[in-house]
């Protein structure tokens, strides 16, 4: 599966051959350096970013048996689901900040080590209060792995390959709800094997290989191109000067002070729209398995049925995102999944028949997914390079909050209406702000600089 996506977008990497032949030269040059880039550092950029979704995530078919086991509440079954987000966002901005001094390589692979080894400790929780606390723990251990990876993106893929390579990164989100759903599943089957629970053996078994991966990233992935062995010297030159030019070329490159780019008004109004797309995938990934469940399904159907929205997800966000790049948009690009998102959540209050809630659940997610590509890619092309690291971190930091607050909020509404389906509403409200914020921002974009986030703020 993750062959044909990283496959895929190699078609659109091809440099059209002129007459020239120093141009073809340098389009022979691109093509076998973007190349060794795509298949040298996605793949294993795309297989972590799996596992940590799939930790993160896995809460929510743990849920159909741990919370009776432990005696959780709708309530605070969501409060510890939610609460991963509040250490995520404390952290985030200082591990990503870590990350740019000490270089990719060791400090994902620290991120990776730690939280595989916190995800899997999570099966020997006993109550409510130890699995908060652990739940907090992973997201300390995890902060800064997402934005520290879009930054680390922009060392290799210039501006023309960003949605594609995000988009690639990022299908792993949706694979984490493909191919998670039915081996949650079917681990929940292993109840009492070695006197475990199955959502004990659940954890253990999801949360363990990113410790593993963690050490052969330490020894696996270059910091920045010209620590890159498996690129030629013509090769190296060629990204580096290809990356220098686009930061030239754009306005707001001067170094500015972390605290001003962290408090400026468009970072915040980007985190603001990219919580509208967090919190669909958040909100769902966290109760969609009890939703799918209600409707009378074992844990092993509910994992294939749970599975489907996902697969749609995947395979509509990568080819939004190839569309995105070959028109070059990135606007509407990022408004329209918001809207699909918050149209289809509004479907589910008035359906009642599962076929039916399958089918908006797809559109829910392709929504909601959708946006990635096409949003990082504005986010990258709307911040200064000096300042792109605090502000990526910001933006990813504000949006996490809805990853806190849509999985409490739904938790909420179910103990005091018995029914999930209310619970969508915060949901489809931070779609619909989403999309209306990168239209307003658009709009500043057209009365001014091109790039909205500049150290003159």
């Amino acid at each position: 599966m993750n062959e044909q996506i990283i496959t895929e977008p190699l078609e659109t990497f091809q440099v059209p051959a002129s007459g020239n032949g120093q141009q073809e030269r340098d389009a022979a040059i691109e093509n076998a350096a973007m190349r060794k880039v795509i298949w040298r550092i996605v793949p294993i950029l795309t297989l972590s970013y799996f596992l940590a979704y799939l930790d993160r995530i896995n809460i929510g078919f743990a849920a159909l048996e741990m919370n009776k086991s432990l005696g959780l509440s709708s309530t605070v079954y969501g409060w510890a689901a939610g609460v991963f987000f509040v250490a995520y966002i404390i952290f985030e901005i200082p591990s990503n900040l870590v990350l740019e001094r000490v270089g990719a390589r060791i400090w994902i692979a620290r991120i990776l080590m730690t939280w595989g080894l916190i995800a899997a400790g999570t099966a020997f929780v006993a109550g409510p209060t130890s699995l908060v606390v652990m739940r907090f723990l992973l997201g300390f251990a995890e902060a800064g792995f997402f934005p520290g990876v879009l930054l680390y993106l922009t060392f290799w893929c210039p501006a023309a390959y960003r949605a594609k390579v995000i988009a690639a990164f990022s299908v792993s989100v949706p694979l984490a709800g493909f191919v998670g759903s039915p081996l949650s599943g079917a681990l929940l089957g292993m109840d009492g094997y070695l006197g475990l629970h199955g959502w004990q053996w659940l954890f253990i078994v999801e949360g363990l290989p990113a410790t593993f991966l963690g050490l052969f990233v330490l020894v696996y992935l270059p910091s920045k191109p010209d620590s890159a062995s498996w690129l030629s010297a013509e090769e190296k030159r060629w990204l580096q000067r290809k990356l220098a030019a686009e930061e030239k070329g754009n306005p707001g490159s001067s170094h500015g002070s972390v605290w001003r780019t962290l408090a400026n008004p468009r970072v915040l109004a980007l985190g603001l729209a990219s919580a509208g797309s967090l919190a669909t995938g958040y909100g769902l990934a966290f109760w969609q398995p009890q939703m799918v469940k209600s409707f009378g399904l074992t844990n092993f159907q509910t994992g294939l049925v749970n599975s489907v929205p996902f697969a749609v997800a995947a395979v509509g966000m990568f080819v939004w995102a190839r569309r995105s790049d070959s028109r070059r948009e990135r606007v509407w690009h990022t408004v329209v999944p918001l809207l699909v998102s918050a149209a289809a959540l509004a479907s589910c209050i008035y359906l009642h028949q599962l076929s039916l809630v399958v089918v908006a659940l797809c559109f829910a997610l392709l929504g909601g997914y959708g946006v990635k590509g096409p949003f990082w890619a504005l986010v990258s092309e709307w911040t200064s390079p000096s300042e792109k690291a605090a502000a990526i971190a910001m933006i990813n930091s504000l949006a996490n909050i809805s990853g806190f607050v849509a999985p409490f909020l739904l938790g909420f509404i179910k103990d005091q209406t018995g029914s999930f389906v209310l619970g969508l509403i915060p949901m489809i409200v931070l779609a619909l702000i989403g999309a209306a914020t990168i239209l307003i921002l658009k709009g500043y974009a057209a009365a001014g600089s091109r790039r909205l986030v500049s150290s003159t703020g």
